[in-house]
């Protein structure tokens, strides 16, 4: 790196460091940890959930809850009930593996409810990432379904993916993960070169019908050899997926390497890189991948150096914040944290800055409440409700 391109870098650093506005040029420069933010609090809604990893509310205000090891679970006014899930397909637990995020139908109002929740279905030598689909009454999950199956399989506990987020249009976003880094491989070639193959589902952002079809319009589909449910391509590992309301703007982050972690405004037919295009350098070599920056493809809104682990993503339009409405937020496994990417109303990053958790957080999500809800990922997990701190 040449000493101008290094003393920008700093520069931006030291800028995020002052929770500075940054400029237009700065957007896709890697950032360490921005400053910490006070004038709130967590509180303790539920406790005692094994291994969470996805959340989801029903009509009535309850809350449903993932477990990785297969379990899900109600939760309401504190306390947590085991839910029956009658059906599951096999269920691969190994690494990464595991029943992982959820989602209701919106349409869906009570008293049964159609829920969607993503899953490592096989075993640790033949995997993938499959959607499956019930109905909750109040007591069980019946009539589970496999709606759609990721291909090509692949082997090992690495890179589910695996978020769920509904579009206004009624189509549902699925992300999956390129299946692994190096040695691994899928087919003839490394796992993390799938991100450039059209003819792979791995490293992808689906969009699918709420039947798990292809949802009609995806921008890919008439590619020769592009397989019709892929909505944008080249992604290393994405766990945070959110739309927004009111633009219907998408965002998500995304898992790097050895940093380079990232959050990304995704459009249907966008390619964001992996692994041509990161700020990320390999395992074992310690090496760069690709390039920050690639011609013809997606540079990302945010780029972390070292990596905070991004899982969960949820942007806030609640009251309790009136100067966080608009903000992404971001939750972190390595950092232990969440982090607010303020937008502007182009959606361009302003500034960031982080509230410090102190356990490594699953997941995100505004509740109907309008709070910001946090799950952190311990063996007993906790659902934390941020709040103002008045004292």
């Amino acid at each position: 790196m040449q000493f101008s391109q290094q003393w920008r870098w700093f520069s931006v650093t030291l800028a995020y460091a002052a929770g500075a506005a940054l400029p237009a040029w700065a957007q896709v420069q890697a950032s360490g940890a921005p400053p910490e933010v006070k004038g709130w609090r967590a509180e303790t809604v539920a406790e005692a959930l094994p291994q969470p990893w996805g959340m989801a509310w029903l009509p009535d205000g309850r809350m449903l809850v993932t477990g990785k090891a297969g379990s899900l679970h109600l939760v309401a006014g504190g306390k947590v009930q085991t839910v029956p899930l009658n059906g599951l397909p096999t269920l691969m637990t190994g690494g990464q593996g595991g029943l992982l995020d959820i989602a209701l139908h919106p349409a869906d109002k009570g008293p049964t409810v159609r829920v969607y929740m993503t899953m490592a279905n096989g075993n640790s030598a033949e995997n993938r990432t499959i959607l499956v689909q019930g109905s909750f009454d109040g007591k069980k999950v019946a009539g589970i379904k496999t709606l759609f199956s990721a291909s090509p399989s692949k082997s090992g506990g690495q890179h589910f993916g695996s978020r769920l987020a509904w579009m206004a249009d009624g189509t549902l976003l699925m992300s999956i993960g390129d299946g692994g880094n190096p040695p691994q491989r899928v087919g003839n070639m490394l796992a993390r070169d799938q991100a450039q193959n059209l003819g792979s589902h791995n490293s992808s952002i689906l969009r699918l019908t709420s039947e798990g079809k292809p949802a009609p319009g995806n921008p890919l589909a008439a590619r020769a050899g592009a397989l019709p449910e892929i909505w944008s391509y080249g992604h290393r590992n994405v766990q945070g997926l959110t739309v927004d309301a009111a633009s219907g703007r998408v965002y998500a982050s995304e898992h790097g390497p050895r940093g380079g972690d990232e959050i990304n405004r995704i459009e249907g037919g966008k390619n964001y890189g992996w692994p041509i295009q990161t700020f990320g350098a390999d395992y074992n070599t310690r090496e760069p991948v690709g390039k920050p920056s690639v011609p013809g493809m997606a540079d990302p809104l945010v780029a972390w150096v070292p990596s905070p682990a991004p899982s969960g993503l949820a942007l806030y339009t609640g009251s309790a914040f009136p100067h966080w409405r608009g903000s992404l937020f971001s939750g972190g496994l390595a950092a232990m944290d969440v982090r607010r990417i303020e937008l502007d109303k182009d959606g361009k990053v302003v500034r960031q800055e982080r509230l410090n958790i102190g356990k490594r957080v699953r997941d995100v999500r505004q509740g109907p409440d309008g709070h910001l809800y946090v799950l952190t990922d311990e063996d007993e997990g906790r659902i934390l409700r941020i709040v103002p701190d008045k004292s």
